[in-house]
């Protein structure tokens, strides 16, 4: 492709070279470049891309595009640009010939509901008849393909990549999460959304990596407000008025609150033998619906009622409505698994202190006779989080099951020593079981009538890291062969 048609949304100034060249492709990893490559020299946490100019150039790279000073020879274009990332997302756009302008994009950011909320949008949507795409936490979703997320938000490129084969395998709708670091980075630039949506916020990543502070935080989640063409937003987070500073696009609320456009009444938990929701009418000028969701809590209200008023926009039928919320599943976030008529079992991602208080404090809500928590704590990571977690965990737990999680590089005992340290400041009763394996089965042959036990910390994940290596291990198939071992003992 030309050079300039790559740069027709682009303020940029060619400091080398000629814009009159042939692009064969786009990298900003400098160990794929190859002859005809345009290279982005990338200003990253941890490397600059300028530092590869002369390794790319000698695998054949023609163009390069800067932010900083480089050297390069006469026949290598160097185009100067103010930031390199947004340049390379509207270059990527322009690359795969604008593919999110033949869908309609919806974006969903905040701290939390945001998978689960992805998930929901997806399957009322899909009943409706649409096909839809999908990029998350999780993964991305195009047609039949599941593709392991990385990343949140991708970077811009493999963004517009997924858009383009999206196009191709027939969307016409996509729906993704859009963190605060992508559009910090530019991830999303030049993407116009059709809908923004904004879940809630709260401290969080926050740190010399991601936000200087929660000002900076807000002001980032704020960003996507700035892009879209309408915000759906919850009028119940006391930040909102901070986090739409700014915004440039038609607002729509949706709460609890009397004074939002689609609000929930008339809330109330329902507990069955293996089974824990909550229902609620979806009340609007123009709408009314009765709900039930089979997932427990007060977000999960939030998160279905996000996804009602954003389909209402496409004329979904509130039959449609009712039939994806009920089989709306997302793996790994509060996800229920049925091995008792006695007790619940829930696997869930809740994998530091501030989503492991909200899920716990959520299921204490149902009066469980016992409340049973198993979790551990990944190693190589800030050692904080595991006195925390404890600290929660003893706290609100009738009992903790302390157990292994991605040990890393360090010894599985020292981390669950950590969370024992956690644990003791509280009065919770907790056991220490360090084979995950081993954790689980004990939980489920001691289960009692009445108990919500839950598994908390690896959620989606299918592997357990230890050492640099990733060994297959999901709590899923973990539980079968508990199962299907204690059917072989005759139990």
């Amino acid at each position: 492709m030309k050079l300039t048609k790559l740069l027709e949304r682009v303020e940029y100034e060619c400091i080398n070279g000629s814009v009159d060249v042939e692009v064969a492709d786009l990298v900003n990893d400098s160990r794929k470049a190859k002859e005809g490559s345009l290279f982005f020299c990338i200003k990253g946490a941890v490397s600059d891309g300028h530092k590869y100019a002369a390794d790319v150039i000698a695998k054949g790279a023609k163009v390069l595009v800067v932010q900083d000073e480089v050297e390069a020879p006469k026949d290598v274009t160097v185009i100067k640009v103010a930031d390199s990332r947004y340049a390379m997302a509207m270059i990527s756009a322009a690359y795969f010939d604008y593919p999110a302008e033949k869908m309609k994009v919806i974006g969903i950011t905040g701290t939390k509901g945001k998978t689960t909320t992805t998930y929901m949008i997806r399957s009322i949507l899909e009943s409706a008849g649409h096909k839809v795409g999908l990029i998350g936490t999780i993964e991305a979703i195009i047609g039949e393909e599941h593709i392991p997320a990385a990343n949140t938000t991708p970077e811009s490129y493999t963004v517009q990549s997924y858009f383009d084969r999206m196009v191709k395998a027939g969307c016409d709708c996509v729906v993704m999460e859009v963190s605060s670091q992508g559009l910090m980075l530019h991830r999303t630039a030049g993407i116009s959304f059709e809908i923004g949506i904004f879940t809630n916020i709260e401290p969080d990543h926050i740190g010399p990596a991601e936000h200087a502070s929660f000002e900076d935080y807000m002001h980032c989640k704020g960003l996507l407000f700035q892009q879209c063409k309408l915000g759906i937003v919850n009028m119940d987070d006391k930040h909102l008025e901070q986090v739409l500073k700014g915004h440039t696009c038609r607002i729509e609320t949706f709460g609890f609150s009397e004074k939002a456009d689609l609000r929930a009444e008339n809330t109330k938990l329902v507990s069955r033998p293996g089974y824990l929701g909550i229902d609620y009418t979806a009340e609007a000028k123009d709408f009314h619906l009765d709900v039930e969701i089979d997932i427990p809590g007060k977000f999960s209200v939030y998160n279905s009622l996000t996804a009602i008023a954003v389909c209402r926009h496409f004329g979904v039928s509130k039959e449609d409505i009712l039939k994806a919320l009920a089989q709306a599943k997302v793996k790994g976030r509060i996800e229920m698994i049925k091995v008792s008529d006695d007790f619940t079992l829930m696997i869930d991602y809740a994998h530091n202190a501030m989503s492991l208080e909200s899920l716990l404090t959520t299921l204490k809500e149902y009066h469980p006779k016992r409340l049973v928590c198993l979790f551990g704590c990944g190693g190589n990571r800030a050692r904080s989080r595991r006195f925390e977690m404890g600290e929660v965990s003893g706290r609100l737990a009738d009992l903790t099951i302390i157990t292994s999680d991605n040990p890393r590089f360090e010894k599985p005992l020292d981390i669950i020593a950590d969370i024992r340290t956690g644990i003791e400041k509280t009065d919770g009763k907790y056991i220490e079981i360090p084979d995950r394996k081993e954790a689980i089965a004990w939980a489920i042959h001691h289960g009692q009538k009445g108990d919500v036990i839950v598994l908390a910390g690896k959620g989606h994940e299918d592997y357990q890291e230890i050492e640099g290596k990733k060994y297959p291990m999901d709590e899923r198939v973990l539980i079968r062969e508990i199962l299907a071992e204690d059917v072989a003992k005759g139990k």
